[in-house]
């Protein structure tokens, strides 16, 4: 199917889904603990039968169980050379079941590999994965893709790239949201419709982890955003335990009811996850084959995004600053450290940038002396995981705008395409591959225009070039090319028309520097302040400056109050700063001044080692332990006056949503390399106290285990003996493991709803073996009424709630 039959499909109407595979297939009787892609090549009459059912019901697409048939899952059951054989034969076994009635969907879904740098999978090497896996289900026949039950935008992300680069077939990708609203990464729903329809997908949505009725408000928000359809695929509420299985709740009629709510909010794609049978589908249909869809927004928002924000570029919204800090240029401090490959500063730079108001941050790498696709792959990385705003992508070299793009796990600027033959001819289908916005530098290989109607043409040819390959002007801005007044008189007059040009006549966005117009002149804050007041009241979006200047940030605030900006004045009042003509002191300097004096034993909270594990700083975190050594301060006051109050920091900052995994394990990993390293000076005191042993696992028949090292790593990280024994765990081996090192708690992790009875397995042969030992239990299905049902001593819903449970349950 291309995509255009696939598009005129979907909107004729509502389209209906199937319902859920893994927990069916388990009543039909696939063991836990086997590979389900297996267990179905080898029981075909079993799948047959499951989607006739769906089918029947009212499916207009199945699903294909090629879930997770990509080769690294297939490779933990010793099946990678079957990839091709697997992920082919189930697409024609689905193909077989629907005989022409449905169209079947190859299934793909997260690989279970951290990127990095929480894990050491790099994204290409995960794009090639999942290349891998779409050839062959593109090979077999499979009519779409869908892309579902993700937790990471990054792999998402990885994903849709991989499709794309394989074959045309059309896209659909949904990811899975906590309570909270947020995926396991942070990732907002808004966030996520803005990155992968911005890469060309058909369909974006939300499917597993919750009912419908949680689904709800999630849909309209990314209602608010989407320019593609919306698909909803909720479980059949949440499960619970019943003579020893798990068993959803929620009746087909309730659910179909619930589908009403659905479509109401945005949705036009339905269908049902874990716990959905026939029944459901068949009454989702009926709820709702009649009602009005609500299409997709025509008009696409200007939105950028990281993977944990979106900042959305009004029309006549808020003026915007670009922090431009992270550029070596003219920065010998920061030159050295890059030439080092230290990146401190440029994380302190983010941070205050971050702090002072900026809304995107431009990254620029250009120096001699250092490899700059290298280290600009490096920034990326490291700020992408310590803010949250969006980036900037900044270079002169078009390989290094585009890696940079690849690794990306949200949505980017590019700064910037000219009309020059290089930027034009390549930088523009690069744009479109990759969903990024982009600066419109009115330049060609002449030079500077010579005049305003020169830059119009330039302007002209640029937009009619990104139009043709389906950019959108809203996915444009304009640089308004500042030249120096002192220079030339009308270097302002001239910029202001081309502004207002854009604004009044083309409908786009405009940014400019501000520092070229004062150049040469005494006192230029104030001609860059009057020029920017002017330029706001022209019409101008943002500016690439420095957020840090007090005058720039307030004459931005105070002339959106002027032009009377929706909630200018509010901004105003709670943003306007006494302007500050003294040097300041950054953060950077200030830690560093610290760390060149005596250390001492200092407040945790004044200490850059406390500092180091708040911020992640894993690299240098080591030399920070060192100096504080050689100043006098002993091991065990660095881990109990700084470490510990660090992460304790981290995990306040989480609860509060300020932080997310990827910092929560930055911040973890940077306390376990202090502790490995001032461990085994620790271990040479006769008196010192071991906190208790703990068992961790993740149960039989569940391979997951992002959640269950993570936890791991944070009650290693307090002290605690960890004895982690992996994934896939029979009840016996953990118990066994527990009496041997008499551990005082057993941790247990499940992330499938058809794994989660497993728990109460261990529970109740913990309960008559080893009766004294606590079980404590998480993962993203459990909750603390399962917790309650099955005897379980504990439910912590994250790494930083498990040990706050793990203290509470051993001081009592």
């Amino acid at each position: 199917m291309t995509k255009q039959e696939f598009r005129e499909f979907i909107s004729r109407g509502i389209v209906y889904l199937d319902g859920a595979t893994g927990t069916r297939l388990e009543k039909k009787g696939m063991p836990v603990g086997v590979c389900p892609e297996k267990w179905v090549l080898d029981n075909p009459e079993v799948l047959l039968e499951l989607q006739n059912e769906y089918i029947e019901a009212g499916s207009q697409i199945v699903y294909a169980p090629t879930f997770t048939a990509n080769g690294i899952k297939l490779n933990e059951y010793g099946l990678g050379d079957k990839i091709k054989e697997i992920n082919q034969g189930l697409v024609k076994l689905s193909k077989q079941a629907v005989q022409g009635k449905a169209y079947v969907a190859g299934n793909m879904t997260m690989t279970g590999a951290q990127l990095y740098p929480m894990g050491n999978m790099e994204v290409e090497t995960l794009i090639q994965v999942y290349k891998e896996q779409a050839g062959y289900l593109a090979q077999a026949g499979a009519d779409l893709i869908a892309i579902e039950t993700m937790m990471s935008l990054a792999e998402t992300r990885a994903a849709v790239l991989a499709v794309k680069e394989v074959c045309d077939l059309p896209i659909m990708a949904s990811m899975s949201y906590n309570e909270d609203g947020r995926t396991l990464y942070g990732t907002d729903p808004i966030t996520a419709t803005v990155v992968l329809q911005s890469l060309g997908i058909d369909v974006i949505g939300i499917n597993c982890s919750t009912g419908p009725d949680k689904m709800i408000p999630l849909i309209k928000q990314m209602k608010e955003y989407a320019n593609v359809p919306i698909l909803a695929k909720p479980n059949a509420g949440i499960p619970v335990l019943v003579d020893g299985k798990t068993k959803f709740m929620m009746e087909s009629e309730e659910f179909g009811n619930y589908g009403k709510q659905l479509v109401e909010a945005g949705a036009s794609i339905l269908g049902g996850c874990c716990g959905t049978e026939p029944g459901h589908i068949e009454a989702l249909k009926k709820a709702t084959e009649n009602m009005e869809v609500l299409p997709p927004l025509k008009k696409k928002k200007r939105a950028l995004a990281s993977e944990r924000k979106t900042v959305t570029i009004e029309e006549n919204g808020p003026f915007m600053i670009v922090g431009e800090r992270i550029n070596p240029t003219g920065k010998k401090k920061l030159q050295e450290e890059l030439k080092n490959g230290r990146l401190d500063l440029v994380l302190t730079m983010a941070e205050e940038q971050e702090n002072n108001g900026a809304h995107i941050l431009d990254i620029n790498m250009g120096m001699n002396g250092i490899d700059e696709k290298e280290m600009m792959l490096k920034v990326v990385r490291e700020v992408s995981n310590n803010v949250q705003l969006p980036l900037c992508i900044d270079s002169s070299h078009v390989n290094i705008i585009e890696a940079a793009l690849r690794i990306y796990p949200g949505r980017a600027l590019i700064n910037s395409i000219s009309l020059e033959k290089e930027k034009f001819e390549k930088l523009i289908p690069i744009a479109k591959k990759y969903g990024a916005m982009f600066i419109l530098l009115p330049l060609s290989d002449d030079g500077l225009p010579e005049n305003v109607e020169e830059k119009k043409m330039i302007i002209h040819k640029i937009l009619d070039r990104a139009i043709e390959i389906g950019i959108e002007k809203e996915d444009i801005i304009v640089d308004g090319l500042v030249a120096t007044v002192g220079a030339n008189s009308r270097a302002a007059i001239e910029c202001f028309e081309t502004i207002e040009y854009c604004k009044n006549t083309l409908g786009l966005a405009t940014i400019c520097g501000l520092s070229n117009i004062s150049f040469g002149l005494p006192e230029r804050s104030y001609v860059n302040s009057a020029f920017l007041s002017v330029a706001i009241s022209k019409g101008l979006t943002m500016a690439i400056a420095n957020p840090s200047q007090d005058l720039l940030m307030n004459i931005g605030l105070a002339t959106d109050l002027l032009l009377n900006k929706e909630e200018a004045d509010i901004r105003y009042i709670n943003g306007v700063r006494a302007v500050d003509t003294t040097v300041k002191t950054t953060t950077h300097d200030k830690h560093n001044k610290d760390s060149d004096k005596q250390v001492g034993n200092i407040p945790g909270d004044k200490n850059p080692v406390y500092e180091a594990v708040v911020k992640g700083n894993r690299k240098g975190i080591l030399e920070l332990v060192k100096s504080a050594l050689t100043e006098g301060v002993t091991p065990d006051y660095i881990i109990s006056e700084y470490l510990i109050p660090g992460i304790n920091q981290v995990g306040d900052l989480f609860d509060k949503q300020i932080y997310f995994l990827p910092q929560l394990i930055s911040s973890a990993e940077t306390m376990k390399k202090a502790i490995e390293y001032l461990e085994p000076m620790l271990k040479n005191k006769d008196n010192q106290d071991k906190l208790p042993t703990i068992v961790i696992a993740t149960v039989e028949g569940d391979i997951h285990d992002i959640g269950k090292n993570l936890v791991a790593l944070m009650l290693k990280n307090y002290g605690y003996q960890v004895i982690d024994l992996g994934k896939d765990v029979a009840k016996e081996i953990i118990v066994e493991a527990a009496i041997k090192e008499r551990a005082a708690i057993i941790g247990l992790s499940a992330l499938m709803t058809t794994t989660m009875v497993r728990m109460k397995d261990v529970v109740e042969l913990v309960k008559e073996k080893y009766p004294e030992c606590k079980v404590i239990i998480g993962g993203a299905v459990i909750t603390q009424s399962y917790a309650d049902e099955i005897g379980a001593a504990g439910y912590s819903k994250d790494a930083q709630d498990a040990v706050k449970l793990v203290k509470k349950l051993l001081s009592n």
